[in-house]
């Protein structure tokens, strides 16, 4: 409230300020004010994070229970009497898996995930930038070719792709593993990075036109950079594809030399049925190169598989 002093005399007169002007003040005031309690967020959080724990509780029995039969004696699995907790930890049933010739097949996964993964980004990045930045005849087409390679189960494959090998000599070969899981491959991480080029900007390919740069130059100076969360989720898909993938290598490789570790857990089928502990160890041990691989790359796949999903 204002007073106003007239200047030639006389009484002064009080004047209203104005409304609207009071009302934003008093809202901001209540903006910044400290809010209170609010049951129904307070109960929103409550059931979301339980429900976060109780899917991660879901996810985590399975690995609990392979770790705990690793850990079992054969007769302790067969037991009739339920008991999760093994009696007496047997390390010893991993000592017997890393020395059934475990190193051999760890060589061969590694050599066979690594050259999958170099080949298959060394070709689906250059081909997801043309297919995102550039127009040319049968455009379309590719990417619809892409997607229809997509709908074929892979158990298709296996007579083509299987009497190919015999005319190639590629049976009992790993390189033959390679060519199999990069080509199978291409059609997704194609598709993934085309995602990823279409979110970055194309004034950005402009100004480096601009500066001097080839095309090239554009791609791996200014583009491919600026795609590296895209990147390592194609990287890390391949990596498990080929990884954990067994129908392909149980059919191509049968020597011992050869074989890869999803095929070592067949070892322990015998004909007097499984040994579940040495396949659980197995199991484990299978596991805990992709789990440090993927605790190694995690912020770079987060980032990418939300950044790939839009456009803009």
């Amino acid at each position: 409230m204002e007073i106003d002093i007239p200047q030639t005399g006389g009484a002064p007169s009080i004047v209203q300020p104005d409304a609207p002007a009071a009302a934003k003040t008093a809202a901001s005031i209540a903006a910044r004010a400290p809010r209170g309690f609010r049951p129904k967020e307070l109960l929103a959080g409550v059931l979301t994070h339980g429900a976060l724990i109780i899917a991660a509780l879901i996810a985590a029995v399975p690995l609990l229970l392979i770790f705990f039969t690793s850990l079992k004696t054969e007769t302790e699995t067969f037991s009739t009497t339920i008991s999760i907790l093994p009696k007496v930890w047997h390390w010893d049933n991993y000592s017997y898996v890393l020395h059934d010739n475990f190193l051999t097949y760890l060589r061969n996964s590694i050599y066979v995930a690594l050259l999958t993964m170099a080949i298959a980004l060394c070709i689906t990045l250059p081909a997801g930038y043309a297919l995102s930045r550039f127009e040319f005849l049968g455009k379309q087409g590719v990417l619809l070719s892409f997607l229809v390679t997509q709908m074929f189960p892979a158990p298709l494959l296996l007579v083509p792709l299987y009497l190919l090998y015999v005319n190639f000599h590629l049976l009992n070969n790993v390189n033959g593993l390679v060519i199999a899981y990069a080509t199978t491959a291409l059609p997704f991480s194609v598709w993934m990075l085309k995602n990823f080029f279409d979110s970055i900007p194309k004034e950005l390919d402009q100004a480096g036109l601009v500066d001097g740069l080839n095309v090239w130059g554009v791609f791996y100076r200014i583009v491919a950079p600026l795609t590296i969360p895209g990147i390592a989720v194609v990287a890390f898909y391949n990596f498990m594809n080929s990884w954990n993938e067994f129908m392909f290598a149980n059919l191509f490789i049968s020597s011992s030399d050869q074989q890869t570790l999803p095929i070592s857990l067949h070892n322990y089928d015998f004909a007097t049925g499984v040994h579940w502990p040495w396949l659980c160890a197995d199991a484990i041990l299978i596991t805990l190169p992709v789990m440090f691989f993927f605790f190694w790359a995690q912020r770079y796949l987060i980032a990418g598989l939300t950044g790939g999903s839009v456009k803009g």
